[in-house]
C-alpha cells in the first residue's frame, strides 16, 4: 500500500520541478527583454564588481556604444513604395523580363527568315536558343547585376549577330541588315516619321519605297538621267517604283497593265505563265502608265496609237532594261513592259541543259567556218538566250563578231552590237548590208522578219560567214519551209543552211515540294516508256498543299528548263530541199539522222523527275 503512494510523490516532484524551469525561464526572458535601459546599466555596474565578469561587460559596453536604428529594422523594398515583405527587386526584374521577351520575338524571326532563306535553320535555331537560355541564367543568378546583364546581352547577341553575317551573304545588297546602309535607312525612316527630313530630297526619295532608281531615255535610245528626277513628285511613283522591284523580285519577265472600267489590272508572267497582282485604282493607274512613258521618252498625250520605248532601273547594285509598248483599247491604254535582265543571262552552252549528243552537235554547227544557224519558236521560248550561249562559245577575240538586234538585250564583251532604229530608217535589212562590209566572221541576226533579210542572211552565209538568226516557227521542219515562203531560192537555201534548232521553255518543278506518284500503264505504253524501268514520275502538289514552300512561293514550280529538237542539214537533206520534196520525206530523213522530237526530248526530263507530263504538254504540242 506503500508504494503507490511513494511513486504518486515521485510524478508530484518531477513535475514541480519542470514548472520550476520552465517559470524560470520566462522570467528571465521577461527581465532580459523588458527592464528599461537603467537597469541594463545597474546590471553591467554590478557585474563588474565580479572580477570574473569583467570581460563579458566590456564586451556589452563597446556594443552599445552604436546608435540605435532611427527608423527600425524593415524587410522588402520600402523605396518603391511597396508593402513590408515585398522582396522582388523592380528595376532589376524589368530588364530581364525584356530580355526574355526579345529573346522569345527574335528566336520566332530567326527561324523564319532562316526557314524562307534555307540558311541551316536548325543549326541557328538551337543556337540562338542555348543562348538565350544562357542569358537569362546568367542575368538571374550572376552578381553584380550590371555585369550580369552585360554578359547576357553578349551571350543572346553572339550567335544573332553572326546568322546574320551569313544570310547577309545570301541575300541582295538591299535586304542586308546591320550594315551601314540600312543602319542608315532606320535612321532616315525613324526620323521621317517624327517630321524630321534629313539627306536632302534624293535621300527622301529613296526612303520612300524600295530601293530601286529610274534612269531615261531619250528617243534615240540615248541615257537620260533627268527623266527620272522629272517624275519623282509625281502621283503614282511609289506605287510605279513597288510594282517594278515586286516584278523582279518575283522574276517576272513581262508587266502587263491592263485597264478596265474602274481599274487597271496587273499581270505579271513569271517562268512563262501569267499571274494577277493587286490592281491599281484607273486614276493612279493611269498616272504610273504616264510615269513609264515619261521614262522611255512617249507621248503621254497620244492614248489610241501604239508607241514604243525603252528606260532602265539600277537596284542591288545591277542594271535591268525595259522595253516599253502601248495600245490604246476600247477601255483606254494597254502597257506591256518586257523586263531584261542582265544578271539572268547565260554563260554557256552547258547551262541550257542540253543532252550529251545534242550538245556535241551544235557545237560542231556553232564551230563551223560558215554557214546559216535557224532557232526557231514562239515569242518567249529563249530563242535569244540560246545563240547569245552560242556566241560565247566562241573565241571572241580571235573572231570579228557583230550583232543586229532589237533591242540589244544582254551586253557582251568584245563583240560589236548594233541596235536597230526604224524610226530613223535603220532596218535588218540594211544593218545587215552595212555590217557585212566591216569584214565580219560571225553575224547574228536578232530576227528574220521579211523575205529581204532572208535573203541576205542566206547569201551572207554562202559568202563565208557564220550568221546566227532566229525565225518564228512551231518545229525544225516548219522552219524550213517558212524560209522557203519569205522568198529565198531553194538552191541558196540548201547549200547556206546547217541547222535549225526549234525550242521550247518547260517550268521546273520545285525541288522541295515535288511529290512523286506510280504513273498508269496506258500511258507509259502511249509514250513509248519501258514500264519495268519507271516506277514513278513526279508533279507538284495539289493545290493548297505547298503555300508555305518558301523555294517556289506555293506555285509548284521554280525556273524553267530547254526542250530541244535540233535538225543537222547533211547531203540527202539538201538534195530533198533542192527537189522540194514532201513534208514526209523530209520527216524520215531527219529521223535516220537521229532527230528527236521535242516530245520525245520533253519525256526525257518528265522521267528525270525535271518537269511534270502537264508541262510538257502546255508547251508541246
Amino acid at each position: 500500500m506503500m508504494r503507490p503512494r511513494e511513486n504518486e510523490s515521485k510524478r508530484t516532484r518531477w513535475l514541480r520541478r519542470m514548472v520550476a524551469i520552465l517559470l524560470f525561464a520566462l522570467s528571465s526572458a521577461d527581465v532580459s527583454f523588458a527592464q528599461p535601459a537603467d537597469a541594463n546599466k545597474a546590471a553591467l555596474a554590478a557585474a563588474e564588481t565580479t572580477p570574473a565578469a569583467q570581460p563579458a561587460a566590456a564586451a556589452v559596453r563597446d556594443v552599445s556604444r552604436f546608435p540605435p536604428n532611427p527608423d527600425g529594422f524593415q524587410r522588402g523594398n520600402k523605396a518603391w513604395g511597396q508593402p513590408v515583405g515585398f522582396y522582388l527587386s523592380l528595376w532589376k526584374f524589368v530588364p530581364i523580363l525584356a530580355l526574355f521577351f526579345g529573346w522569345v520575338w527574335l528566336g520566332k524571326w530567326v527561324n523564319q527568315d532562316a526557314s524562307s532563306l534555307k540558311v541551316n535553320s536548325e543549326f541557328w535555331n538551337s543556337a540562338y536558343f542555348g543562348g538565350g537560355l544562357a542569358s537569362l541564367l546568367v542575368g538571374v543568378t550572376m552578381s553584380p547585376f550590371s555585369l550580369g546583364l552585360l554578359l547576357s546581352l553578349a551571350l543572346q547577341g553572339l550567335p544573332l549577330g553572326l546568322y546574320i553575317r551569313e544570310r547577309n551573304a545570301c541575300v541582295p545588297d538591299s535586304a542586308r541588315l546591320l550594315t551601314q546602309k540600312h543602319i542608315k535607312s532606320v535612321v532616315f525612316r525613324t526620323l521621317a516619321r517624327m517630321g524630321l527630313h534629313l539627306g536632302g530630297k534624293k535621300m527622301k526619295q529613296q526612303m520612300l519605297g524600295p530601293d530601286i532608281e529610274f534612269i531615261g531615255k531619250t528617243s534615240t535610245g540615248r541615257r537620260d538621267t533627268s527623266r527620272g528626277s522629272q517624275v519623282e513628285n509625281s502621283r503614282g511613283f511609289l506605287a510605279a517604283k513597288e510594282l517594278v522591284y515586286d516584278a523582279i523580285i518575283k522574276r517576272a519577265t513581262d508587266i502587263h497593265l491592263e485597264p478596265k472600267e474602274d481599274e487597271l489590272q496587273v499581270r505579271l508572267r513569271v517562268d512563262g505563265v501569267m499571274y494577277s497582282v493587286e490592281p491599281f485604282d484607273r486614276a493612279l493607274g493611269d498616272n504610273v502608265i504616264n510615269i513609264f512613258k515619261i521614262l522611255a521618252a512617249m507621248d503621254i498625250t497620244e492614248k489610241r496609237k501604239s508607241l514604243d520605248g525603252s528606260f532602265r532601273a539600277v537596284t542591288d547594285g545591277r542594271e535591268i532594261d525595259f522595253r516599253v509598248a502601248t495600245q490604246g483599247t476600247r477601255d483606254g491604254e494597254k502597257m506591256t513592259l518586257r523586263i531584261l535582265d542582265q544578271s539572268n543571262s547565260v554563260s554557256t552552252l552547258l547551262d541550257l541543259g542540253f543532252r550529251k549528243q545534242l550538245e556535241e552537235q551544235l557545237k560542231e554547227v556553232v564551230h563551223q567556218p560558215h554557214g546559216l544557224l535557224l532557232v526557231c519558236g514562239p515569242t518567249g521560248a529563249g530563242k535569244s538566250t540560246t545563240l547569245y550561249a552560242c556566241l560565247n562559245d566562241i573565241d571572241s577575240y580571235q573572231q570579228n563578231i557583230i550583232t543586229i538586234e532589237d533591242p540589244v538585250e544582254y551586253k557582251m564583251a568584245n563583240v560589236t552590237q548594233i541596235e536597230i532604229n526604224t524610226k530613223a530608217g535603220q532596218t535588218f535589212a540594211t544593218s545587215l548590208r552595212s555590217v557585212l562590209r566591216q569584214d565580219p566572221d560571225i553575224v547574228m541576226i536578232g530576227e528574220i522578219r521579211d523575205g529581204e533579210t532572208a535573203n541576205i542572211a542566206c547569201q551572207a552565209a554562202n559568202t563565208g560567214h557564220m550568221v546566227f538568226s532566229t525565225v518564228h516557227a512551231n518545229d525544225a521542219i516548219t522552219a524550213l519551209y517558212r524560209m522557203i515562203d519569205l522568198g529565198v531560192d531553194v538552191s541558196m537555201l540548201s547549200s547556206s543552211l546547217s541547222a535549225i534548232l526549234a525550242q521550247r521553255l518547260a517550268r521546273r518543278l520545285c525541288p522541295d515540294c515535288k511529290e512523286s506518284y506510280v504513273p498508269k500503264p496506258e500511258f507509259l505504253k502511249k509514250a513509248n516508256l519501258p514500264a519495268e524501268k519507271i516506277d514513278k514520275l513526279y508533279r507538284p502538289p495539289k493545290e493548297g498543299e505547298n503555300a508555305a514552300c518558301p523555294t517556289c512561293g506555293g506555285m509548284g514550280y521554280r525556273g524553267r528548263v530547254g526542250v530541244y529538237e535540233l535538225l543537222v542539214i547533211n547531203d540527202r537533206m539538201r538534195d530533198l530541199v533542192r527537189e522540194k520534196a514532201a513534208l514526209s520525206a523530209l520527216k524520215a530523213e531527219a529521223r535516220k539522222g537521229g532527230m528527236l522530237y521535242m516530245q520525245e526530248e520533253g519525256l526525257r526530263l518528265v522521267v528525270k523527275g525535271i518537269t511534270s507530263i502537264d508541262e510538257l504538254l502546255r508547251v508541246v504540242k
